[in-house]
């Protein structure tokens, strides 16, 4: 069923849940009902009227609907790699509820116009609510910028251009303070395209015996720390999109220590895996940002384990099996990964025990208050989106089975701990494992 064709369930009722939103400081058991679409009572000793569906969800956990703030799809123009609705039928088979998708697309979402077509897209065929960035150049080029206030107006959350760079210092200074005046945020990709050049992996020795040509750390941190200065400089807010490097995330606590406007998200592969995973020229594991050493993952984990990372995305970016059977360096960028994301966190809190509330609050309640998404919790009068979630279930990534169009999974043949059972959006039911019998 179409976003903009959901109906509302009848009254039903999730008894014997645990309940789980970060965003109230809430873990508990207990019960959530939902009228209209929306959470009409949420708690230990709510009132079930006798008239509501019951449905016992002893040995569940009911988590509020994720919000992956990095989902690249291939519609408009490249539809053969994902479109909007395959893309949400993978997100709802991941618990995600909402998804915000990237404007480098052919053509760019440069335009109010393209930003309302995307929506109107995602109304008509998407499964899940559609949150379009728009960008921050034309054609995402780094040169000539849009225009923030009608893309806002027509619907975008925040400004990026997606893969790319701004590399211009200047057309970010004016990006920045022109944003400013809005309050918009700016998501810039922290790849330094010069430093970058025809580097291919995480430079090191492993790149070195494998015969491919590395990219430094430094490709990074010399965008974040040319555009903490310039946020500085502008009083703008900033978001990088994806971190990759320890030195980035002290980057990033220095600057938030300092009270500037700056965030980062980081991809659940990147939390998962490192440079290794490139052994053998394994193409499903190029990156961009690359996978980087161990040392640089487990500092990852710790930055988003005391807070200086504020999200995890899936860095979702399907690409078909002739653009990955390549050889390694003419192989495209990227991973699917939005089905997974979930089950990738619960996976990393079971296995090295991170705060379980730290995990979702940042696929929920951080995403939503930095975009400003009506969604990221379970408070009652809020919209009915959220996922019944097997914490414990043990699980093999098959990058077949996956929902996505494209089957370029990174963590494939990976063992995961945690699975989605059900997911609702606006109170209606858009997955069920029960019932799904898509391959």
């Amino acid at each position: 069923m179409a976003q903009g064709e959901l109906t509302t369930e009848p009254e039903r009722a999730f008894t014997n849940a645990r309940l789980i939103d970060p965003a109230q400081e809430l873990d508990a058991s207990g019960s959530l009902l939902v009228r209209d679409g929306k959470i009409a009572a949420i708690g230990a000793d709510i009132e079930i009227p006798d008239s509501a569906e019951t449905l016992d969800c002893s040995g569940l956990a009911i988590l509020p609907g994720l919000i992956d703030m990095q989902v690249f799809t291939g519609e408009p123009g490249e539809e053969h790699r994902e479109t909007l609705a395959t893309a949400s039928h993978a997100a709802a088979a991941g618990g995600v509820t909402h998804m915000v998708v990237m404007p480098n697309t052919t053509p760019a979402i440069d335009d109010a116009a393209l930003v309302d077509f995307i929506s109107r897209r995602a109304r008509g065929t998407a499964s899940v609510r559609v949150h379009p960035m728009a960008a921050i150049t034309k054609n995402c080029e780094g040169r000539v910028m849009t225009e923030f206030g009608l893309l806002r107006e027509a619907g975008a959350v925040a400004f990026t251009d997606g893969d790319r760079a701004v590399m211009n210092a200047l057309t970010m200074r004016r990006a920045l303070s022109y944003a400013s005046n809005f309050d918009a945020l700016i998501v810039q990709h922290a790849l330094d395209q010069d430093l970058q050049s025809a580097g291919v992996m995480h430079e090191g020795e492993l790149a070195t015996r494998l015969g491919l040509t590395g990219i430094p750390v430094a490709a990074e941190t010399a965008i974040i720390d040319r555009d903490i200065r310039l946020v500085e400089l502008t009083g703008a807010r900033y978001h990088i999109s994806q971190v990759s490097s320890g030195e980035s995330v002290e980057a990033v606590r220095q600057a938030k220590a300092r009270g500037l406007a700056v965030s980062c998200a980081v991809s659940a592969a990147h939390l998962m895996l490192n440079e290794n995973d490139v052994e053998n020229y394994r193409t499903f594991a190029k990156l961009n940002p690359p996978l980087r050493s161990e040392d640089d993952r487990l500092a990852l984990v710790d930055g988003l384990a005391d807070g200086t990372i504020d999200i995890v995305v899936s860095g979702h970016n399907p690409q078909d099996a002739e653009e990955k059977r390549q050889p390694f360096a003419q192989a495209a960028y990227g991973t699917v990964g939005v089905e997974t994301l979930l089950s990738v966190l619960l996976s990393l809190h079971h296995a090295h025990g991170l705060d379980l509330a730290t995990l979702i609050r940042a696929v929920t309640h951080h995403p939503a208050t930095l975009l400003d998404i009506d969604g990221g919790n379970l408070r009652a009068g809020s919209p009915a989106d959220f996922a019944l979630v097997d914490l414990e279930a043990p699980w093999i990534v098959d990058a077949d089975a996956l929902k996505s169009k494209s089957k370029n999974a990174a963590i494939e043949g990976r063992k995961l701990q945690g699975k989605v059972e059900a997911c609702f959006v606006n109170g209606h039911s858009v997955f069920d494992s029960k019932m799904d019998t898509t391959k």
